[in-house]
């Protein structure tokens, strides 16, 4: 008998996850003789918690097609951490309760690095308990951090509206150095890898010459260095550009930015660290400047998406379906390439024990000797991620996107605290 699927969206969303959502959701409809419906979790994993879930059979086909253009997540996403078995064995085992009402034999996870632990642990409470549930992880994050695959849908568009905002904003600071502001400071997401930086240096190429430092997570920071290479390029240049991460750390290893506040994930609240590399260079060498922060901008600019990332998320989204069907349980969906020019790839699984717990950061290789710039290497790896363009409808010069109904399943159980 055919068995239902509970579809999740985990932790920050991006400007294609919604493209995951909709492959799942048009792959399962495919597949009628296998698979019931789709329910999908409203606020991620606390919809399952709660019982709060979102049928969405009843969701024409013109609007599921709609997702592939709408950024955020269409049915809600959480910061919700499960820890471990046994300290929060009784989530574990609502979340079985709830799967059990509702005839769920397949559970997808649409995340990054906590969601892949997660959907591990939740596995592993069902074959302990005897309950026939598939679970398999789809990857996504704007951090392109997760082990076992090439890269992370969602990182892609990131990465071509950062490298985009740094290029636009170096003609306007170029245009106006001699009177006005000499340096231009972008910080962008990214805590302990430092991938979205590393694609600020796309911005700058032969054709665009641009006098432009990267200050990476994974180089520890040095004051005297970094403003004597800022005063070097304006010297030179007039203006100096400087793409910051969130998660800058300094000589003893601490975030720079660090506010000693912390979010559900128990993950250190950062923010700042643009503003304190700007300030320096006004305080140290008495140049003018402007600071930006991307913030959620980079990871909802879905008008500047790349084709290639809303490929390969609605690609992932599609084999999740297609890998439970399988039986591949505790895997993760992975991107693999297979030749950089011209740019190839195909999928593949890896074992979520491969996955869980581990964050992959830019390798040395992709970083400049003096530490402030990317690569011909590093090049070579993102350079096809931010290819192609894939812009969604406009009506009276602004995007449509689409909202989902969203109709909720009634509930068989009763209420449950977090």
């Amino acid at each position: 008998m055919p068995r239902n699927v509970f579809y999740a969206q985990s932790g920050g969303v991006t400007a294609v996850i919604n493209a995951s959502a909709a492959g799942v959701i048009e792959t399962a409809r495919a597949n009628r003789a296998r698979i019931g419906r789709v329910y999908a979790g409203h606020d991620g994993i606390l919809g399952a918690l709660a019982e709060d879930l979102i049928d969405t059979s009843g969701e024409r086909a013109s609007a599921i097609v709609g997702l592939t253009h709408t950024p955020g997540g269409a049915f809600g996403s959480a910061r919700y951490k499960l820890k471990g078995l046994a300290e929060h064995r009784a989530h574990y085992e609502r979340l079985i309760d709830v799967f059990r009402a509702h005839d769920i034999g397949y559970f997808l996870y649409n995340g990054g690095n906590d969601s892949a632990d997660t959907c591990l642990k939740v596995a592993q409470l069902a074959r302990e308990l005897g309950y026939p549930l598939t679970c398999v992880h789809i990857p996504k994050t704007i951090d392109n951090d997760l082990a076992g695959t090439d890269c992370c849908p969602g990182f892609g568009s990131v990465a071509k509206y950062v490298a985009t905002s740094m290029r636009e904003a170096a003609f306007d600071v170029a245009s106006m150095a001699r009177t006005s502001t000499s340096v231009f400071v972008l910080e962008v997401m990214g805590r302990h890898a430092g991938w979205i930086t590393a694609a600020v240096g796309l911005a700058e190429d032969e054709e665009h010459p641009i006098p432009l430092l990267l200050l990476l997570p994974e180089v520890r920071f040095d004051e005297p260095r970094f403003l004597a290479a800022v005063a070097r390029l304006v010297k030179m240049h007039g203006y100096c550009c400087i793409g910051v991460s969130e998660g800058l750390r300094g000589a003893d290893g601490g975030f720079l930015s660090e506010s000693g506040l912390h979010d559900s994930f128990g993950h250190a609240q950062l923010g700042g660290a643009g503003e304190l590399i700007a300030k320096l260079t006004r305080d140290r060498l008495g140049l003018k400047y402007h600071c930006a922060l991307a913030d959620y901008l980079q990871r909802s600019a879905r008008h500047i998406a790349s084709r290639t990332d809303l490929e390969q998320a609605y690609a992932v989204g599609r084999a999740g379906v297609l890998a439970a069907l399988a039986g591949q349980n505790a895997v993760m969906v992975s991107i693999v390439r297979t030749a950089d020019q011209p740019y190839r790839w195909t999928l593949s699984h890896t074992p979520l024990a491969r996955v869980a717990g581990r964050e992959r950061m830019v390798p040395r290789s992709f970083i400049r000797r003096d530490g402030f710039g990317i690569t011909a290497r590093a090049r070579t790896y993102l350079q096809p991620l931010i290819e192609g363009e894939a812009p969604p409808p406009f009506r009276r010069g602004l995007p449509r996107f689409t909202r989902l109904a969203n109709r909720r399943v009634p509930r068989k159980l009763a209420a449950y605290s977090l």
